[in-house]
């Protein structure tokens, strides 16, 4: 018994009547009566009694009835649940994220999907520095990173989600704690203390840039695991760091300050990134829903 049938046997077994059954199923009547006739053949019964007055189940039709049903609304679920997956409403997207410098912004955008997109299941992966985001982009271990870098291959595309601006993190007894803003050149002679990165990340880049402009080489004495871990080593004056403005947003450490930089170059682009050619319609949809909620703040 196939779709056709089962829909066919359940209409006349609602109308009992051929005529008004076809008209339901928008077919002709002999239409409609073959395709009982060859389920009848199929199941090996007769399912209806027929008169030219009444039309009636047998035995083996009411025994049909919920066999048929389950059928109809299997196929049913079947279609819908492809609808979904190919309009992207349904399926999952794995999104990295560097921490705690994107909590506020990664909560943001988990909200809404679970408010406009409920059937999509989110994966969320933190401690996805820069460099390691867009490895696992490429080797399609992630379908979306959350981050900053100054290069991005031809092969992966990105949105703008936010600019930030660069700080310095002192610790408060540091003679420069108290200034409104320092030129980087203040920090020539500063130990740094710095987080993992590859050439690509865009914090440490940033570093040597500045430093460079600033006429000096940073002096690097620690390597942070994590952003908490390298504002704890700022606190208890070991050195000091680059950061964001929106770690300082979400990373509350006593002991710490965060002085702006007088210099050119202090910005940073947030970005979204995610392979060129995937063809996942459930990450267009994130995509989607990601401009909407962090329009360009450039304007474009």
């Amino acid at each position: 018994m196939d779709i056709h049938h089962a829909e066919a046997f359940l209409a006349v077994a609602k109308e009992l009547h051929f005529g008004r059954a076809a008209a339901n199923l928008r077919m002709a009547q002999p239409a409609l009566s073959r395709l009982i006739k060859q389920l009848e053949h199929t199941v090996g019964a007769q399912l209806f009694e027929r008169s030219t007055r009444h039309v009636s189940l047998t035995p083996a039709g009411q025994a049909l009835l919920e066999p048929a049903s389950e059928l109809v609304s299997i196929s049913r679920r079947a279609q819908q649940v492809v609808r979904s997956a190919v309009t992207g409403e349904t399926g999952e997207v794995r999104i990295g994220f560097a921490g705690a410098s994107t909590n506020t912004t990664v909560g943001a955008l988990a909200r809404e999907l679970r408010k406009v997109h409920p059937g999509l299941r989110q994966q969320f992966h933190s401690s996805q520095f820069s460099h390691v985001g867009l490895e696992r982009i490429l080797d399609k271990t992630l379908d979306l990173a959350i981050g900053r870098w100054d290069f991005i291959p031809p092969e992966v595309d990105s949105y703008v989600m936010a600019i930030e601006q660069v700080l310095i993190a002192l610790p408060v007894s540091h003679p420069l704690s108290t200034r409104s803003a320092v030129h980087m050149s203040d920090l020539a002679h500063e130990q740094w203390i710095t987080l993992p990165g590859g050439f690509s990340a865009a914090l440490q880049n940033r570093l040597n840039t500045l430093s460079m402009a600033a006429g000096f080489a940073p002096r690097v004495t620690q390597i942070a695991p994590d952003t908490l871990t390298q504002l704890v080593l700022v606190s208890t004056e070991m050195g000091c760091a680059l950061t964001v403005d929106s770690v300082r947003a979400n990373i509350t450490i006593p002991g710490v300050v965060y002085v702006p930089l007088k210099d050119a170059n202090v910005e940073l682009e947030a970005r979204l990134i995610w392979r060129r050619d995937d063809t996942n319609a459930a990450l267009k949809n994130v995509i989607k829903l990601a401009k909407e909620v962090f329009p360009d703040p450039r304007g474009s």
